[in-house]
């Protein structure tokens, strides 16, 4: 497959994902939208995937290319029913992108246990994940209202959209699962990140983040791969 990633972040890529999709022989272009590169057209590429970062969907005013992002992931998945895979920010803007709607919400942030909801066992997406699973979450903003015709598939007792599906081939989740060894100390050199981080866990919060997360890494892994292979299965219908 030949991807279109767009990131908001130099620090916010697909992870873990890069090593699998590398070893598949899969390639992908990379649009860096906060450092003011355009959206290029869609033709020629079998895929969208959207990164978190550091900005909220409706911070349009200062960040006026979330306007044209949106209209971009609506054509995308809307018009031309393209697969796509959205990670946090991603995540929120499927749903804007559809009609949903977006908001502040109870900070998460730390290895947090996240629940399948009856939908979301039966379907293919997380297949193979186990009902109750951890995930690193470092969030502040929720899906508020899923975009008609949306599924949850994955939900938290703080954030009741934790995975959502649209279509047969649009998917997304609110959490990470694309960890790697330094993603923590990387994250925590963005400011935004840093600030909510010490909110939440206090002085030394980034050691006491990179702890947990060491100590799940080889199940985020085993997690991420599998999240991988099912993206892919979804997308065998349009190959």
């Amino acid at each position: 497959m030949k991807l279109l990633v767009l990131q908001h972040h130099p620090a916010e890529h697909p992870g873990e994902f890069r090593r699998l999709l590398s070893e598949d022989g899969h390639t992908w272009d990379t649009v860096n939208l906060d450092a003011g590169e355009k959206l290029p057209s869609l033709d020629g590429y079998e895929g969208l995937w959207v990164m978190g970062g550091p900005m909220d969907v409706w911070q349009e005013d200062a960040h006026p290319w979330l306007v044209d992002e949106k209209a971009f992931i609506r054509e995308a998945v809307e018009e031309r029913g393209m697969p796509y895979l959205g990670l946090c920010l991603g995540h929120q803007l499927l749903a804007e992108a559809l009609g949903g709607k977006v908001g502040p919400g109870t900070p998460e942030i730390g290895v947090c246990d996240i629940q399948l909801t009856d939908v979301g066992a039966e379907g293919v997406f997380l297949d193979g994940l186990p009902e109750l699973f951890p995930a690193l979450q470092w969030h502040s903003a929720e899906i508020k209202q899923i975009p008609s015709n949306a599924k949850v598939l994955a939900t938290s007792p703080d954030c009741a959209v934790q995975a959502m599906q649209w279509g047969p081939r649009a998917y997304s989740v609110q959490f990470h699962l694309e960890v790697e060894d330094d993603t923590v100390n990387t994250w925590a050199d963005i400011s935004e990140y840093r600030d909510a981080l010490e909110k939440a866990l206090g002085s030394g919060g980034s050691d006491k983040l990179k702890a947990a997360c060491e100590q799940r890494i080889d199940e985020f892994r085993t997690m991420s791969e599998r999240v991988y292979i099912n993206w892919l299965q979804t997308t065998a219908k349009v190959l």
